[in-house]
């Protein structure tokens, strides 16, 4: 029988702490211990007040009943408080406004990304201070995927002031430019976070074409993996291009088909392979080559069925991008994630020509760098193949790293000149 951790039941009501914040708009919070980290646990919470219910910002107290923050609260999550903001000032929209404005100016005002892209992150959870909240431009779509209670109740709000942030869209071609958003939250967060996204009266799925350093490429909002599209991996592509002027390439799990169109449109390559299991992604795949006229076999495989098949063969490539889905999605997956990509990668470096390329990924935040090294290291001894790390690299900037947050530096990109 599934029982109910007990770190998830509601928390007991208890005396207010000693320091509460006098006519404080906010229901209270104590917790047992803290650390600067936006997570705090539901097993270190303490008690709360009684009116303090799933979904609403709290006043954060310490052990000591003083004031720490404020957080989204939610009892019935394994996350029971995501901190929003530390010391006594209270949560409104003045507070939501800041900081939505203050991410949008990192990526327009900073980094000029409009003069890259028309698809890049505008808000990155935690990385933004805006936890549980990830928001993505897609031409004249914004995306946004929920990951708490909290950020759910409080969609709509949040979809104006982003809108406001932006100002209208450059284009529209659908009358007015105005701002088109889709919301989405997988299955295993709205059962961790207590919540249901609504049936969606919304339009049939719509492939808008985004541009991404002069080549182009059709996104489903709706129904793609994640938000549809892989901003992170923005200037990995461009560098793994540059790296392929007249190669034979491999673009293993490929998706829609990024690392391989980049090398083949921007990188001259000879010749691209792209592979993937997903059908749907890998059509999706074909559509993008035909949009930019690129010449590009696709193949539909299990990848390590068919990296075995090419050993047999003796074909080996010039570059090869390794890039899988996340094979760690909790500490419980640990031992088997890190074994697949171990699989991944010795096999990968076999087909591999003497002084070729290797760019392999992971996203799997739980994956520490120093452990995805030591991995890349044992896989090259099984493989029995020398190879040195020329670089190392993570997420495109506009996927920023809270340095109280070690899982906002999730993407890890290890770049390899394989030898014998």
């Amino acid at each position: 029988m599934n029982r109910r951790p007990t770190s998830n039941r509601p928390h007991p009501e208890a005396a207010p702490p000693a320091g509460l914040v006098p006519n404080s708009p906010h229901p209270w919070v104590q917790v047992r211990s803290l650390s600067f980290h936006p997570f705090i646990y539901s097993r270190m919470i303490q008690s709360a007040a009684p009116n303090a219910a799933p979904g609403d910002i709290v006043a954060v107290y310490d052990r000591a009943g003083q004031i720490f923050g404020h957080a989204l609260y939610n009892p019935r999550s394994q996350i029971g408080l995501r901190v929003l903001r530390h010391g006594p000032d209270p949560i409104d929209d003045t507070f939501w406004r800041e900081r939505i404005a203050a991410a949008v100016a990192l990526r327009r005002e900073t980094l000029k990304l409009d003069q890259q892209t028309d698809a890049y992150r505008l808000v990155h959870s935690e990385g933004d201070a805006l936890s549980g909240l990830i928001a993505e431009r897609y031409a004249d779509h914004i995306v946004i995927e929920c990951f708490s209670l909290g950020i759910f109740q409080r969609v709509e709000m949040l979809q104006q002031m982003l809108a406001d942030a932006l100002g209208p869209p450059p284009t529209s071609r659908d009358g007015p430019p105005s701002w088109k958003f889709v919301v989405r939250a997988d299955e295993r967060t709205q059962q961790l976070e207590g919540f249901r996204l609504p049936p969606t009266p919304q339009p049939e799925s719509r492939r808008l074409i985004i541009r991404e350093h002069d080549v182009r490429f059709r996104v489903d909002p709706r129904h793609g993996h994640k938000t549809g599209f892989f901003c992170d991996q923005r200037d990995n592509r461009l560098a793994f291009a540059a790296l392929c002027n007249d190669a034979s390439v491999l673009d293993l799990c490929c998706n829609t088909g990024g690392f391989g169109l980049l090398a083949k449109c921007r990188g001259k390559a000879r010749e691209v392979t792209a592979l993937d299991l997903d059908e749907v992604a890998l059509e999706l795949a074909k559509e993008n080559a035909n949009l930019n006229q690129a010449r590009i076999q696709h193949v539909h495989a299990d990848a390590f069925g068919y990296l075995r098949q090419l050993i047999t063969n003796g074909k080996q490539f010039d570059a090869v991008v390794l890039d899988p889905s996340k094979l760690i999605a909790t500490r419980e997956d640990m031992r088997e994630g890190r074994q697949r990509y171990l699989d991944f990668n010795k096999l990968a470096l076999q087909v591999i020509r003497p002084g070729g390329i290797l760019l392999t990924c992971s996203c799997s935040g739980l994956l520490s760098r120093d452990d995805f090294l030591d991995m890349v290291r044992h896989a090259t001894r099984i493989a029995n193949r020398r190879a040195n790390v020329f670089n190392v690299t993570g997420a495109a900037p506009d996927h920023p790293l809270a340095l109280d947050c070690p899982e906002t530096s999730y993407l890890k990109a290890a770049w390899l000149r394989v030898g014998q």
